[in-house]
């Protein structure tokens, strides 16, 4: 049994969904300490002077250190809705597959969001049913765990029956692997190959948010996604 744990997040990269689409169960890490500057909250997509990021605002003044991602709430005052959807719609509008996908991303833009885990549940539930990712999710709230870095994790990983956990490569910086050997689940790392695919422009621009990929290869994007190796060690 193969468990990833990740926090959730906002039109997320190709590696978010290719860990996913690697485990057996994905946990979503829905009630952690909310991260500035994170890309839980925003990520970057072509537009015509090159990549640019899509931020959605959020209410954090005064909360730091006491903000879980589950509550945190989304700044409306911005009309960030009609920029991201302008953003979206002229930079993909001649891509081949955008128009597959537009009304849905139209529906989204056009639909007040108050909490930016609401916002980023449904949009990923959307790109995991596009990418033909059929991974069951858990929330991590939902789940009794409890503890901070690798203690948590392997609370999360126990609590889900995992004998393997798929960590993204920021887990060799604090995961103590002997502690996880010892509870018998042993621990992999991804160091995700990102693919090159057909994208408009002179030159290739990795790392964007999936939305590129979907958006320039339509059904086979799934394909493309898992065809660089999760290269687990």
């Amino acid at each position: 049994m193969m468990v990833s744990i990740h926090q959730p997040a906002y039109l997320p990269w190709l590696g978010y969904f290719a860990r996913i689409a690697a485990s057996d169960v994905h946990v979503v890490l829905d009630h952690v300490q909310f991260e500035k500057n994170s890309f839980i909250n925003r990520n970057r997509v072509r537009a015509a002077q090159g990549a640019c990021w899509l931020t959605v605002p959020v209410q954090t003044k005064g909360r730091f250190g006491r903000l879980p991602i589950s509550a945190v709430r989304i700044d409306n005052s911005r009309d960030w809705r009609k920029q991201h959807w302008r953003t979206l719609a002229q930079s993909y509008s001649r891509s081949p597959h955008f128009a597959e996908h537009a009304a849905f991303f139209e529906r989204i833009y056009a639909r007040r969001w108050e909490r930016l885990i609401d916002l980023c549940t449904e949009i990923n539930a959307y790109l995991l049913r596009a990418l033909h990712i059929d991974t069951p999710l858990r929330q991590a709230s939902s789940l009794g765990a409890s503890g901070v870095k690798d203690d948590l994790v392997l609370a999360l990983c126990r609590a889900c029956g995992a004998t393997t956990y798929l960590s993204g490569v920021w887990g060799r910086d604090y995961l103590r692997v002997e502690r996880f050997a010892s509870a018998g689940v042993a621990v992999r790392f991804q160091d995700y190959a990102h693919p090159v695919y057909p994208q408009r422009g002179t030159a290739f621009e990795p790392n964007l948010s999936v939305v590129d990929l979907l958006f320039e290869c339509g059904p086979a994007s799934g394909d493309i996604l898992r065809s660089a190796p999760v290269a687990t060690r």
